[in-house]
């Protein structure tokens, strides 16, 4: 069963139509990834996907009872205030240490319980936002550019845990990111947005795509040497017309 469909999708901000006529699914176990220059309108788009933006036009529909978890891009905590990992996880709703060991175990840091939220790295810090966002085991994983701030070896090594969690758990993770080289290789489809879906498929035909193209340059082709999934070719969609985003 389709987890999210969203159809004709449109999101203006008064006068400003930041996205336009936007289709889109999300299946069961699949990596998408939303890739775009700045202002091409994925955040609005990942956030009328969670309720938190309404749109103009359109629909978002879920599946009945469907579990999200979210990842932010940044959150700030005061690095004066004294909070383990483990308090931190049950801010918003009580859960036991069994669950949130469980969780950060499946985010790759298994020995962060009962460390200091201020004396994590960049690194320790986002895979603990991950652990957070995977403790009620959510069907659908959603990611906005969780990796901002990393180096590239780290934001490397997160994109193939995220694989890890997509494999061991079964969900299914959409992400938004600019990390293009690393990104390419984890993704099963990735989705090209400029304000609309100008380009969509398997992350070798978008890198070959006149509009990817015309959008990133040609560099990031080399990054699919990493590329290792089998891909379906049925979905794949270049659309060429002329028209800019609004």
């Amino acid at each position: 069963m389709t987890l999210i469909t969203v159809e004709n999708l449109s999101v203006r901000y008064g006068a400003n139509t930041v996205l336009s006529h936007v289709d889109m699914a999300i299946e069961p176990g699949e990596i998408v990834t939303i890739v775009g220059p700045n202002g091409s309108g994925k955040t609005s788009l990942l956030r009328a996907i969670i309720g938190a933006t309404k749109p103009s036009v359109g629909k978002v529909s879920r599946k009945p009872g469907l579990k999200i978890g979210y990842v932010p891009q940044k959150l700030h905590i005061d690095p004066t205030l004294p909070i383990s990992v483990e308090r931190f996880m049950g801010l918003t709703h009580r859960v036991s240490r069994k669950s949130c060991a469980e969780a950060l175990e499946t985010a790759g840091v298994p020995d962060l319980l009962q460390r200091q939220m201020s004396q994590l790295s960049g690194g320790q810090f986002q895979r603990a936002l991950l652990a957070r966002a995977l403790i009620n085991r959510p069907e659908v994983l959603l990611l906005d550019e969780a990796t901002q701030g990393l180096d590239q070896p780290g934001s490397a090594a997160f994109y193939r845990q995220i694989e890890d969690v997509c494999r061991e758990t079964g969900c299914a993770i959409l992400m938004i990111s600019h990390e293009l080289h690393v990104v390419m290789s984890a993704s099963d489809r990735v989705i090209c947005l400029n304000g609309h879906v100008c380009c969509e498929g398997s992350p070798a035909v978008v890198a070959s795509a006149p509009e990817y193209r015309a959008l990133f340059g040609t560099g990031t082709g080399g990054a699919l040497a990493l590329y290792r999934h089998d891909h379906d070719h049925d979905h794949d969609h270049c659309d060429h017309s002329q028209e800019a985003a609004e």
